[in-house]
C-alpha cells in the first residue's frame, strides 16, 4: 500500500512539474506567440464599403449621392433546396433554371441579385434560407431623376462612371477599397465596428444651377411636344466666364432607371456630340469679320432687291425679298444675298481666318465626355459655290456649344471663353483639390463687339426675324437660324426636314446669360423665329426673375440697380 501511495505521489509530482514547466515556457518563452494568436482571435478584418463622392450644384444642392444597399448571393455548397429558389422568385427577379445551371458550375459563391431594396432584403432574411448571404454595397442615387441627366451621367453596377461627369471625373469621385479591424467574441460575433472613418471619394461642385436647369427643361419639353420634334437642345451659359448654368437634351432619361432605356441614343449628349449646319446663326462670323477688318460700317448699303444671288451658276435666295439694305439691316432681316456680298468683299481667306478664330472646327474643351470638333474645310478644298454657302451656315458642321460660345464672344466684349461645368473639387475633409480657372482669349475688339450687340438687338425688334424672342423690360440680342437638313439619299437639301434655332444673350447691354435653343424636325412650322425664339423668351423671362436681374428701364424709373458679387460681374468690371 505504501509503495502504491508513493508511486501515486511521484506521478502527481511529475504531472505538476510538467504543468509548471509548460506554464513557464508559455509565460517566459512563448509569450509573444500566444499573445499574437489571442489578438487574432479577438479581432478580424472587414472590407470597408467605399462611398462615391457627391455631386452638388452651384448652390450646394445634391445632384448625385451614394447610398448603401445589400446584395444577395448563394453559397452552392450549403444551398440545397430547389423549393427555396421558387420562394425567392416571389421576392426578387430570377430565372430558376439559369440559377440552378450556374450553381452546378460554382462551388462557393454566386450572385442572386445586386443592390436590392431594403424592404425586399428584410423579407428574404425573414425566410431564414440556409446558403443565402448578404453583402453591403454602395449604390448611386440621383435625387432629381431626369434633371440634368446628360450633364451628371451615371455609373454601372460596380459604380464605375460611364457617362457625363460621373465618367469625366471618375478618378476623383470613386474611393479605393480598404479594410478595417473589428472586435469579436469567442464565437466570432462582432462586438464593435472599429474606429476607422468611412472611406469616401471627393465631392464635386458644378456650375449648373438646379433652378435654372428646371426652367430650361420645362420649356424645352413644352416646345418638343408642341412641334412634335425629333429632338431638342438648350444650353445656358455665363458669357463672361464660360460657366454652364444649364444644359438639356430631349429625348432624355432617368439615370436611376437605366434598365428602361430602349434606345441607347437617348443617353447621347447632343449639345456636344451632334453636328449640324447652323444656317443663319453662323452669319455672325462674316458680319463680325467685316467690321473688324474695317471694310464697311453699319450704314454700308447692299442691293438685295433681286431676291437672289448667283454663285457659279447656283442661285441662292432670300426667304423674303428685300430692297436696298444697310449692313445692320442685312443681319436684322437675315438676308442671304446681303451676307454673301459681305463675304465676297471680305474674301475667303479672311473669312476662314475668322471662322477659326471663333473656334469652329475645334473642340471647345468643355469638361464633359464625347465632345466633337465639328468640321470646316480649309480654303484649298472649297468649291466655287462655297463662298456663297459657308457665310450663311451651309457646308459647315458645328455643335450647339460652339455656336453659343461665338455669341458669348460678342456679349462679353470680344473674348472667346472656354466653357466648363466643374467649378471645384473638395476632399472628404473639405480641402480644395481643384478650382476652375476662367480661360478667355481676346479675338475681336470691344468696338466691333458693341456694334454687333446693337445690331443683334434689332433682330428682336420690329422688322427683325426674332420679334417673338423679345421680353418686356429687358433688351434681347440674338439671331435666328432656319436650316434645311441635308438628305444623303437624294444628295440635296430636304424640303420638309429643318433645324430651327435661336441664340442670343440678355440683357443685351449688360448680359447675364447667353443661351441657344435648337429644335430638330419641327412639324407645322420651321422658322427659327417661330419655333425656337419663343422658347428662348419663355426661359429668359423666368430665369431673369429667378436670378433677380433688374429691368433695363429700372434707372429710368428711379429704381436702385444692384448686382450680386458673381464672378462674371468681376470680369465685366475688370474689362470696363
Amino acid at each position: 500500500m505504501d509503495k502504491r501511495v508513493l508511486i501515486l505521489k511521484i506521478f502527481f509530482l511529475v504531472c505538476f512539474g510538467a504543468i509548471i514547466f509548460r506554464l513557464g515556457l508559455i509565460m517566459f518563452v512563448e509569450h509573444e506567440v500566444y499573445l499574437t494568436r489571442a489578438k487574432t482571435q479577438q479581432v478580424k478584418k472587414e472590407e470597408i464599403i467605399p462611398k462615391r463622392g457627391n455631386i452638388y450644384d452651384r448652390n450646394g444642392r445634391e445632384m448625385a449621392i451614394s447610398l448603401e444597399k445589400e446584395s444577395l448571393f448563394i453559397d452552392p455548397s450549403s444551398f440545397k433546396s430547389d423549393e427555396a429558389l421558387k420562394i425567392l422568385k416571389n421576392h426578387i427577379k430570377l430565372n430558376v433554371e439559369v440559377i440552378k445551371s450556374r450553381m452546378e458550375k460554382s462551388t462557393r459563391f454566386l450572385w442572386l441579385e445586386r443592390k436590392v431594396d431594403h424592404s425586399v432584403v428584410e423579407k428574404v432574411k425573414a425566410l431564414k434560407i440556409e446558403g443565402i448571404g448578404y453583402i453591403p454595397e454602395g449604390t448611386r442615387f440621383y435625387p432629381n431623376g431626369f434633371l440634368a441627366s446628360h450633364v451628371i451621367g451615371f455609373v454601372n453596377i460596380d459604380e464605375q462612371g460611364m457617362e457625363g461627369l460621373e465618367r469625366q471625373y471618375d478618378r476623383y469621385l470613386r474611393a479605393e477599397k480598404s479594410m478595417k479591424v473589428v472586435s469579436v467574441d469567442a464565437r466570432g460575433k462582432k462586438l464593435s465596428d472599429g474606429n476607422l472613418k468611412d472611406i469616401k471619394g471627393n465631392d464635386i461642385f458644378i456650375t449648373i444651377d438646379e433652378g435654372l436647369q428646371y426652367i430650361v427643361e420645362k420649356y424645352l419639353d413644352e416646345a418638343v411636344r408642341k412641334w412634335q420634334a425629333s429632338s431638342g437642345i438648350a444650353i445656358m451659359m455665363d458669357p463672361f466666364t464660360g460657366e454652364i448654368l444649364a444644359l438639356a437634351n430631349r429625348p432624355t432619361y432617368d439615370p436611376n432607371n437605366l434598365k428602361y432605356i430602349k434606345n441607347i441614343a437617348i443617353i447621347r449628349n447632343r449639345a456636344l456630340t451632334d453636328l449640324y449646319e447652323p444656317g443663319s446663326t453662323f452669319k455672325i462670323v462674316t458680319a463680325t469679320a467685316a467690321l473688324e477688318e474695317g471694310i464697311l460700317n453699319p450704314r454700308t448699303k447692299f442691293d438685295c432687291s433681286q431676291g437672289y444671288i448667283e454663285i457659279w451658276g447656283k442661285k441662292i435666295k432670300d426667304a423674303h425679298r428685300n430692297g436696298v439694305l444697310t449692313f445692320e439691316e442685312v443681319i436684322q432681316k437675315s438676308s442671304n444675298v446681303g451676307t454673301i456680298k459681305i463675304a465676297m468683299m471680305l474674301g475667303k481667306e479672311k473669312l476662314y481666318q475668322y471662322i477659326k478664330k471663333f473656334g469652329f472646327g475645334e473642340k471647345t474643351g468643355i469638361d464633359l465626355p464625347g465632345e466633337v470638333a465639328g468640321y470646316i474645310r480649309p480654303t484649298n478644298k472649297w468649291s466655287g459655290t462655297s463662298i456663297g454657302a459657308i457665310p450663311i451656315g451651309q457646308e459647315v458642321a458645328v455643335t450647339p456649344i460652339q455656336i453659343l460660345r461665338a455669341y458669348a464672344t460678342i456679349a462679353n466684349g470680344g473674348y472667346l471663353v472656354k466653357p466648363f461645368v466643374v467649378s471645384e473639387i473638395r476632399s472628404p475633409e473639405g480641402n480644395i483639390l481643384y478650382k476652375s480657372v476662367i480661360q478667355r482669349e481676346k479675338i475681336v475688339s470691344e468696338r466691333t463687339a458693341k456694334i454687333m450687340r446693337d445690331i443683334l438687338k434689332k433682330v428682336t425688334e420690329e422688322g427683325g426675324t426674332a420679334t417673338q424672342a423679345k421680353i418686356d423690360g429687358n433688351n434681347v440680342a440674338g439671331k435666328t437660324g432656319t436650316a434645311q437638313k441635308y438628305d444623303p439619299k437624294t444628295g440635296k437639301y430636304s424640303k420638309d426636314k429643318f433645324i430651327s434655332s435661336f441664340v442670343g444673350f440678355i440683357p443685351a447691354e449688360n448680359p447675364r446669360i447667353a443661351m441657344i435653343v435648337v429644335i430638330h424636325d419641327p412639324k407645322g412650322a420651321h422658322y427659327g423665329g417661330v419655333v425656337a425664339a419663343p422658347v428662348f423668351r419663355a426661359i429668359s423671362n423666368e430665369a431673369l426673375a429667378y436670378l433677380n436681374v433688374p429691368r433695363d428701364d429700372a434707372k429710368e424709373k428711379g429704381l436702385v440697380v444692384t448686382f450680386d458679387n458673381d464672378i462674371n460681374r468681376k470680369v465685366m468690371v475688370a474689362r470696363e
